[in-house]
């Protein structure tokens, strides 16, 4: 166990029943935890965390959906890609590729999804390459990444600094990241929660674990590098919103309630959005589930049929 988890609470259940399966991606190898049956529900993780942090949502979900849990490209223990110079193996594109190879696989050809951070980016990008794909889209504490970007004034950039900080050339960031890595993900992390101890012992072991990876690292930092360059040229030439019924649920204390209207940026994008804050911070699922779960509940049951 990471020393730094170890006066972590620990949970009581911790993805009991569900099964561990490596999938051929496109690239390479895609983790995911797999439980439940019913239609299927794909849960993608944000920065800088892996599929563990949907553990206090996944086992009650399981109960009516096979809810898949995917470590997405670059993160976790999923293929780490090469990059390259215009940061195309990191996008969002080329990372919701894999949930589509995933499910491929697996025999699911629509789909409900929820996500967080990141992997919201990555649940937007999938909602719009493959609309016929997604039934439903569930997303928590984001705002579209085109639209922050454009209307995120300085306070924003100070709360949100690693926004900028990431993108800076290689090896710039991984290499101050790499000289204490369970230090900058607790500093950073820690920030962002509302509540002291948000992560469970065995979630905050396996991110503290898989985070220490220089290649986990790099990969992380080429996301933000392609979320400031590719994802924004794959937004401005895709103006179609999504047709997809779209959730999108927010942390009363965290920077987009405190910095951006979250409902009239996700209606730029998508046709029909509803939404609200959640009491908490960033990490919602880890410090409000129950909230999460009873909103996701009702929403994705009243998806568009399969």
């Amino acid at each position: 166990m990471h020393p730094a988890a170890a006066s972590a609470p620990v949970a009581p259940s911790f993805f009991e029943g569900f099964e561990e399966r490596f999938i051929d991606g496109p690239d390479g190898p895609i983790l995911c935890r797999i439980g439940g049956e019913g239609p299927p529900l794909v849960l993608l993780h944000g920065y800088p965390q892996t599929s563990a942090m949907w553990h206090a949502v996944a086992a009650d979900l399981a109960r009516d959906y096979r809810v898949i849990c995917m470590d997405l490209r670059g993160y976790g223990r999923s293929v780490k890609p090469a990059s390259a110079p215009d940061h195309a193996p990191n996008s969002k594109r080329a990372m919701a590729g894999d949930v589509i190879a995933l499910m491929d696989a697996l025999g699911h050809d629509r789909f409900l999804v929820g996500a967080h951070d990141r992997g919201a980016r990555v649940a937007h990008r999938l909602a719009a390459d493959h609309p016929d794909r997604v039934r439903a889209l569930a997303i928590l504490d984001i705002a579209p990444t085109r639209e922050m970007y454009r209307d995120g004034d300085s306070a924003f950039a100070h709360r949100y600094w690693h926004w900028y900080w990431l993108t800076l050339p290689h090896p710039f960031p991984e290499t101050l990241i790499g000289v204490d890595p369970a230090f900058f993900w607790l500093s950073k992390s820690m920030g962002w929660a509302a509540k002291p101890a948000p992560f469970v012992q065995q979630a905050l072991d396996e991110y503290l674990t898989c985070f220490d990876d220089p290649a986990l690292i790099h990969c992380a930092c080429e996301d933000y590098r392609a979320a400031a360059s590719i994802d924004i040229a794959h937004d401005d030439a895709d103006p179609t919103k999504l047709p997809m019924p779209l959730l999108t649920l927010w942390g009363e204390e965290g920077a987009i309630e405190a910095h951006f209207d979250c409902l009239a940026l996700w209606r730029e994008r998508a046709e029909d959005v509803t939404g609200w804050a959640l009491p908490g911070g960033h990490f919602l699922a880890e410090e409000c589930p129950d909230d999460v779960i009873a909103a996701w509940r009702e929403f994705f049951a009243n998806a568009p049929a399969p």
